[in-house]
């Protein structure tokens, strides 16, 4: 047996156009996947299209100002360092970072069943940092924002222990805020035109 001559031509009609779309969906992603420009962060290429310095110079660039508190002062401390690797801050700068760091201090459960001297309650610390970087020789807006991060800690009946698990959570909190205005830093230095 065989199929009529309208099955067949039903068939191929209908191979067909499923043949263009699979080949219209190739033709389409393979276009797509093309126009992706993906770059590792720490790479050695030049951050500008057309720039002349490499990453890690432009980002040891950066002359981050002094700041008043004991927290925006740890996160100061260890952007420059993540900055310059260590370096200090630089001779000459070509950027000029202004960053003002607040800080929140929550309770985030209080777990108080019986009257046990040794029961904790938790709290978290969050740090908020602004931010603008500007060029020195021109003041130019390079990039500005605002990043957060949060820090968890437990709060037990002594009050030195209490004090001591605030201040590690800042100080973890400020080395992780660090490391994202880094990140940041080098997002909107990769931006400018």
């Amino acid at each position: 047996m065989s199929l009529p001559d309208k099955a067949k031509q039903t068939m191929n009609r209908s191979g067909l156009r499923a043949g263009r779309l699979v080949t219209g969906a190739l033709l389409l992603s393979v276009a797509l996947v093309s126009a992706c420009t993906v770059r590792p962060l720490y790479s050695n290429q030049p951050l500008t299209v057309g720039g002349q310095t490499v990453a890690a110079e432009e980002l040891a660039s950066i002359s981050v100002k002094p700041v008043k508190t004991r927290y925006a002062q740890q996160v100061r401390n260890n952007l420059i360092f993540g900055l310059t690797h260590g370096k200090g801050g630089p001779s000459s700068p070509v950027y000029s970072l202004d960053l003002g760091v607040t800080e929140l201090i929550q309770s985030a459960a209080s777990i108080q069943v019986t009257k046990d001297q040794d029961e904790p309650s938790a709290g978290i610390v969050t740090l908020t940092a602004d931010y603008r970087l500007t060029e020195v020789s021109t003041g130019k807006l390079v990039g500005s924002g605002r990043r957060s991060i949060s820090s968890s800690f437990d709060r037990p009946k002594q009050e030195f222990a209490t004090y001591r698990a605030e201040l590690d959570a800042e100080n973890r909190a400020a080395r992780e805020l660090a490391e994202i205005l880094r990140l940041a830093l080098a997002q909107d230095l990769a931006k400018r035109k």
